[in-house]
């Protein structure tokens, strides 16, 4: 009989690395990148600052590498998602629902990437810079997909479009009568294709 091959365990070090990055994500999303210290990561993860520096040369360092994580995860979500829709619209509400999913899960890894913007961190801009617009290209070719007036900035309707998407941290509770991710997808998506006015209005 042949027995299946065990994954190998994760190295020490590895899971140590891990730890540091998913309370850095956490310590990041809710007190903010310059109100968090090394010192009060390391608390938390059980280390001493020195361990913090053998895996992360400085702070903005580790930002830089906790945005990599969160994007990463985000991308994989909205790629899956949109795998296989071809139609334009329905292509941007997949997209936009696997986003508002990861963004509403409460993940750190998710929330760190709306609630520090490159400019707060002067010395980690460049790379933050570089992974946010690596992600928003997806939005951004969905976007081009789309049927729309000849005169619509396509540019402006993107940022537009992210900055309610990541608002909704800030006010979106579950329950009481609110629509879920899928639900706020497609009130996004109608809202665009059809507006708000009602037809035949004169005002």
């Amino acid at each position: 009989m042949v027995q299946a091959k065990l994954a190998p365990r994760p190295r020490a070090e590895d899971q140590t690395r891990w730890r540091i990055l998913a309370v850095a994500a956490e310590c990041f999303a809710g007190h903010g990148y310059a109100a968090t210290s090394i010192r009060d990561i390391a608390r938390e993860v059980g280390i001493t600052v020195g361990a913090i520096y053998v895996h992360f040369p400085s702070k903005d360092r580790l930002l830089v590498a906790v945005y990599e994580e969160g994007v990463r995860r985000i991308g994989e979500a909205v790629d899956g998602a949109i795998a296989g829709i071809a139609e334009p619209w329905a292509r941007l509400a997949a997209g936009m629902r696997a986003h508002l999913e990861a963004l509403l899960a409460n993940a750190g890894f998710a929330r760190v990437i709306v609630r520090v913007i490159p400019t707060d961190v002067p010395e980690a801009a460049r790379d933050l810079r570089r992974l946010r617009d690596g992600y928003e290209a997806r939005f951004e070719a969905m976007i081009e997909a789309l049927d729309l007036a000849p005169d619509t900035d396509r540019t402006v309707l993107r940022l537009m479009l992210l900055g309610a998407l990541n608002h909704t941290q800030t006010w979106y509770k579950r329950g009481a009568g609110r629509a879920d991710a899928a639900g706020l997808a497609r009130q996004f998506v109608a809202t665009l294709r059809h507006g708000v006015a009602r037809t035949g209005s004169s005002k």
